[in-house]
């Protein structure tokens, strides 16, 4: 029952996060998982800035692909080839985000609902497990989570997602993209979430490289604890992406997602397996 419950919740993540560009989306699912938390699991938070963020970088990209190629304009078939790799590569990334995104859901709610057993420890190890159950009973007991705890946290969910899905993906996006000139670009983006402030941003010099990915990563939630993580809530509507139906009622618009994303039978499958369990 164990793994039919953990499958059920994957399938209901990869429901709920939606297509390739549904980054919209993907982010209300992510305020969901850390609203969901009392606020202690913060790495959906900060994935939410990403997804919005990225948003804003793939149309910039695509334009900018669009500028470059113009020196290939007596020969339209090469302005199609490069500008259609150009837009498969960056469907690589919208699909990192939406496993990302259906995968955190999976485990987080499978460990909310689920005693710790050796199925989920087998899935993300003991210490990653181990955190992420004191998580769940902070929240139930209304205790403290502290900073520490919650920096594990982040840390555990971050390393296991880029070790078990973005790595290897983002290997062999950079691998199979062959425009030399926007792939130098690619390699060195400049990630400047809403709630960073000014004069404050990550340059990376090797994008494809997981260790500077999660180096980057660990400031990026550091500097979320600096300027507080109400304030980093707060500035997800500084992208002016996210529907106004968010603002004005996060879980109202969190179960519209869920109407529209999952058939009814989907949910009453659902339903019933954490009233069994329960």
């Amino acid at each position: 029952m164990t793994r039919e419950a953990y499958e059920t919740l994957r399938k209901k993540g990869y429901a709920l996060a939606g297509g390739l560009s549904d980054l919209s989306q993907r982010a209300c699912v992510y305020h969901h998982m850390y609203e969901a938390s009392g606020n202690r699991n913060v790495f959906p938070l900060i994935a939410a800035h990403g997804a919005l963020w990225a948003s804003g970088y793939f149309k910039k990209g695509m334009f900018g692909g669009k500028v470059l190629s113009i020196q290939y304009l007596l020969t339209p078939w090469l302005i199609k080839q490069h500008l259609d790799s150009l837009s498969e590569f960056a469907d690589r990334f919208r699909d990192i985000n939406r496993r990302v995104c259906a995968e955190s859901y999976a485990l987080y709610y499978y460990t909310r609902d689920h005693e710790e057993t050796d199925l989920i420890r087998s899935i993300i190890g003991k210490d990653f497990a181990k955190v992420l159950y004191e998580c769940h009973r902070s929240k139930d007991l209304g205790s403290q989570f502290s900073r520490e705890s919650r920096e594990e946290l982040f840390n555990q969910f971050f390393r296991w997602e880029q070790e078990n899905i973005v790595a290897p993906s983002v290997t062999e996006a950079y691998a199979t993209f062959h425009w030399r000139a926007v792939k130098y670009l690619a390699l060195r983006p400049r990630v400047s979430f809403s709630y960073f402030g000014k004069g404050y941003d990550l340059p990376f010099e090797d994008f494809s490289s997981k260790e500077e990915r999660v180096a980057k990563g660990v400031m990026a939630y550091r500097r979320a604890e600096d300027v507080g993580l109400s304030q980093v809530e707060e500035a997800l509507r500084h992208y002016g992406i996210l529907p106004a139906a968010f603002f004005r009622d996060p879980r109202a618009h969190y179960q519209a997602i869920v109407r529209a994303s999952l058939p009814s039978a989907v949910i009453d499958q659902i339903t019933a397996l954490v009233a069994e369990l329960n």
